[in-house]
């Protein structure tokens, strides 16, 4: 019997709006493609879904149409470029912890055959602290937390760790800095949230690098496609390839959830904890 390959589940989160981080995940996926990989998106914004947008998709369906049956996952994937499979997002966290136990064997079923045909799965989580954010994020294998040069930027990227650290147990964490003059000023940030986590907390930050201030990604946001396809000799399209690099090298840490199911247990759970 051929086992399954593993599936590797990241999620793209940051403290506050307006860093990037929607396009981090839609860049970070597309270069990841390049490289052979499978990648699977899934906007999982349930306020303010906006991943269709920044691709320029109009996906008739959504997550909401999976946890209600009407359905399939199959079904509401849709093809974005470069050849990213997109999970449109929806409303649909409260929905999940309210699903029938049959309903959540069809949901679970459904990623487990999807896995088969991905091996990494983007989360692009909503901005902030919120309980959806927090029950995504600790579902995934690993946590991408993006950064900018801005005091609010950092004071939330702090509560954001400290939070997950200290109410849920989460030790480590990836720290890009976006929207940055150079690499220097990428790392000056990450040193500076280190100092902090390393004084009051018992976390592990590693610094996956920085992604510069590019006029390309400006005006790829425009023309609604991704900077990696539209400008890829651009400064911040090289910086998402080597990002995408360093993604693929970091190591399978739980062989358990290895299998794309596991990410959606996980889900139900929490969310379901959470309604309690």
């Amino acid at each position: 019997m051929v086992q399954p390959r593993p599936v590797r589940v990241f999620a793209v989160s940051s403290g506050k709006g307006g860093v990037g981080k929607t396009n981090v995940s839609v860049n970070l996926g597309v270069c990841l493609n390049e490289l052979g990989h499978h990648v699977a998106l899934m906007d999982a914004d349930m306020g303010l879904a906006n991943v269709d947008v920044l691709l320029g998709l109009q996906p008739k369906y959504n997550l909401s149409h999976l946890l209600s049956g009407e359905r399939s996952l199959e079904e509401i994937i849709v093809e974005g470029p470069g050849g990213l499979k997109v999970v449109p997002g929806s409303s649909g966290l409260q929905r999940m912890s309210e699903l029938t136990v049959g309903e959540q064997a069809g949901v679970i079923r459904a990623f487990s055959e999807i896995g088969s045909d991905i091996d990494v799965l983007i989360v692009d989580t909503a901005a902030g602290i919120s309980g959806s954010v927090v029950n995504f994020a600790r579902a995934c294998q690993e946590i991408f937390l993006v950064v900018c040069d801005e005091p609010t930027s950092m004071t939330d990227a702090y509560a954001f760790i400290k939070l997950l650290n200290r109410d849920y147990g989460v030790f480590r964490f990836q720290i890009l800095a976006n929207m940055v003059p150079d690499e220097r000023q990428g790392l000056a940030l990450y040193t500076k949230l280190c100092k902090v986590t390393d004084r009051y907390l018992d976390v592990a930050l590693n610094y996956l690098g920085a992604i510069p201030q590019d006029d390309y990604l400006k005006k790829s946001v425009q023309r609604q496609g991704p900077v990696s396809l539209l400008y890829p000799q651009s400064k911040s399209a090289q910086a998402f390839r080597a990002l995408a690099r360093k993604a693929e090298a970091l190591p399978m840490s739980d062989a358990v959830s290895g299998r794309l199911e596991f990410f959606v247990e996980r889900m139900i759970e929490y969310s379901s904890a959470a309604a309690l």
